[in-house]
């Protein structure tokens, strides 16, 4: 076996490892960095945890309106909402009553 002969075939194992290698790292950056990578992955997650939370706020909010609109009903008539809500889209008070503002109260007009 000639010198060449023993070149050639140490060269033709060394680009399979070398393809291997190049191959292993092509994937792994794209496994990590990719479009579907493991950092787009936890991007996502937490703009999904953002996401919830705020749909956790307007799930609180829809049933504070819905335990407002309930107390108008006509099964359960609330009579101190439904005078609270004349006198406001009414704006209007009686002559011997005043009116308290409190700003930092949410407004749910």
């Amino acid at each position: 076996m000639g010198i060449w002969a023993y070149i050639i075939k140490k060269s033709k194992s060394s680009a399979v490892l070398v393809l291997l290698i190049l191959l292993s790292s092509y994937f792994s950056y794209f496994a990590i960095k990719g479009d579907r990578g493991y950092l787009r992955y936890l991007y996502l997650q937490n703009k999904v945890s953002e996401a919830e939370k705020i749909n956790a706020n307007y799930d609180k909010r829809r049933e504070e309106l819905e335990q407002r609109v309930n107390l108008l009903s006509a099964s359960s008539l609330d009579l101190d909402l439904l005078d609270e809500r004349a006198r406001a889209v009414l704006n209007m008070i009686g002559n011997n009553e005043f009116i308290i503002i409190d700003e930092d109260s949410d407004n749910i007009d």
